[in-house]
């Protein structure tokens, strides 16, 4: 999927996903719509390395040192793991998780990135 845009179906949803974070009450909901928005945004550079930068600035405003070091690594990777295509499908993203290590995908979110193929 790299070097393509992100087609219409998937940025509709990625988007929604990052909206949703934005307004969320609670900081465990935001986490889970970053990271569903980063399991959709993985195989395009600009929309992952957003991602990242999202979760980097939820991790500050908890003041969690961790994660936002782990963030901030992330955005470094991101764009050039999605520009040549490695990246691990299904990660969310976060700090807690390798940066290479696959993780089972959602059943919606594997048929949109399926339909993009």
């Amino acid at each position: 999927m790299t070097g393509r845009p992100m087609p219409a179906h998937v940025r509709a949803a990625y988007r929604a996903e990052m909206s949703a974070a934005r307004a969320a009450a609670d900081a465990a909901t935001r986490w889970r719509h970053l990271e569903r928005a980063h399991i959709l945004s993985q195989p395009w550079p600009w929309p992952h390395t957003r991602n990242h930068v999202a979760m980097f600035a939820l991790a500050v405003a908890q003041r969690d040192r961790r994660e936002a070091f782990g963030q901030v690594i992330r955005i470094i990777v991101a764009a050039p793991g999605s520009a040549l295509g490695r990246y691990p499908e299904g990660n969310t993203g976060r700090a807690r998780v390798g940066l290479t290590q696959p993780m089972p995908m959602p059943a919606d979110l594997a048929e949109l990135l399926h339909a993009a193929a």
